[in-house]
């Protein structure tokens, strides 16, 4: 089994709704005690019974892109030793690094298996602890982020889990605030992440945090996956009981995903609901209903996160300035930029640019 010749099993689904009003902004400058460098080097720490999907998704979210012009990146898996590692599904992969290649990792990823009891390793909490010891961002999801309370970072923070696990989280390590309503949970060095799809949320906002709305945009267009949900997305769907609507339903979403594609390619323009609606064939009550239903955010909650996304990528790769990003985004001034900015990330455009400025 090749981690980097796989490919992403399943996308999420394609809606980028705007953060949680009550999630903290974050800046994209790095936690305090953190030097300003992206991380270059990834190893992924695997356990017997590793999720292959988890393994698959994480190994090309972070695989070497720099023919494409992205920054270089050294993504790696280990485990306790070297050798054959089964996976969930039951095929033997070939592990070539043992725990201490988690030494010189600029960021470790603990990934999620399906084995109990959910205890890692004394050699594998060493190397953890070590690494973060030493700088390196460690990141978990699922049933990950159990392996990783055992390392006691987790003791006193918030964190995400699978739901399924949140109960036994709680319950086993009591200093610790499960977040049963997050995609992913930001506390500086240690990111956790809730079930297996939202790994790969969470690790793309890793590279968003760390890299650049540009260079995370560029995987996931790769990957065919939503470049951004935000940590409180709604993202569970409700399911329904009449049967028979489900046809109707899923042409609805359909032509509510094909609308949103539209959408984004003319962010320059002064969209309304109303517009967004009769692109839909939908009346702009329904539209707005089933919006939510599938994105967990209002239609216009969403186009301002996806012009404040085209805004952060223009910032990071042209020279144009704040004014003319704003015009290319559909804000009508400046100053507008600069007051959604100020709410996602708690300074201005042009800080926000410095601090990609690499």
């Amino acid at each position: 089994m090749s981690v980097h010749g796989s490919s992403l099993l399943s996308p999420t689904r394609p809606f980028c709704p705007h953060q949680r009003r009550d999630e903290p902004a974050r800046p994209p400058s790095p936690p305090a005690g953190r030097a300003r460098t992206p991380f270059r080097s990834v190893v992924a720490y695997a356990r017997p019974g590793v999720s292959s999907f988890g393994l698959s998704a994480v190994s090309n979210i972070f695989a070497d892109r720099s023919s494409l012009g992205l920054p270089p990146i050294d993504f790696s898996v280990c485990a306790d030793r070297t050798g054959a590692l089964r996976t969930d599904l039951g095929l033997l992969m070939r592990v070539e690094h043992d725990a201490e290649a988690m030494a010189g990792a600029d960021l470790v990823i603990v990934l999620p298996t399906d084995s109990r009891p959910l205890v890692p390793s004394a050699r594998a909490v060493h190397a953890i602890t070590g690494a973060y010891g030493r700088g390196a961002l460690v990141t978990a999801y699922c049933s990950g982020t159990v392996l990783l309370a055992a390392t006691g970072l987790l003791d006193g923070h918030r964190a995400a889990t699978n739901r399924l696990l949140a109960g036994e989280l709680a319950r086993e390590h009591p200093s610790i605030t499960v977040d049963t309503g997050a995609l992913y949970v930001d506390q500086g060095r240690v990111v956790t992440g809730a079930g297996v799809t939202a790994g790969i949320d969470m690790c793309l906002y890793l590279l968003r945090r760390e890299h650049g709305t540009a260079v995370a945009n560029v995987v996931a267009r790769e990957g065919m996956v939503a470049p951004r949900r935000d940590s409180g997305e709604s993202h569970y769907v409700p399911a329904t009981a009449e049967t028979d609507v489900v046809p109707r339903a899923a042409a609805d979403d359909a032509r509510l995903g094909d609308t949103l594609a539209w959408a984004r390619d003319r962010l320059r323009q002064p969209l309304t609901v109303k517009d967004l609606a009769e692109r839909a064939l939908m009346s702009p009550r329904t539209f707005a209903r089933r919006f939510r239903e599938l994105t967990g955010t209002t239609p216009h909650a969403w186009l301002s996160a996806q012009r404040l996304d085209r805004a952060e990528e223009l910032l990071e790769t042209t020279g144009l300035s704040v004014d003319e990003v704003a015009q290319q985004v559909g804000f009508r001034t400046g100053g507008v930029l600069r007051a959604h900015f100020a709410r996602r990330h708690g300074l201005s455009p042009r800080a926000y640019r410095h601090a990609f400025d690499r």
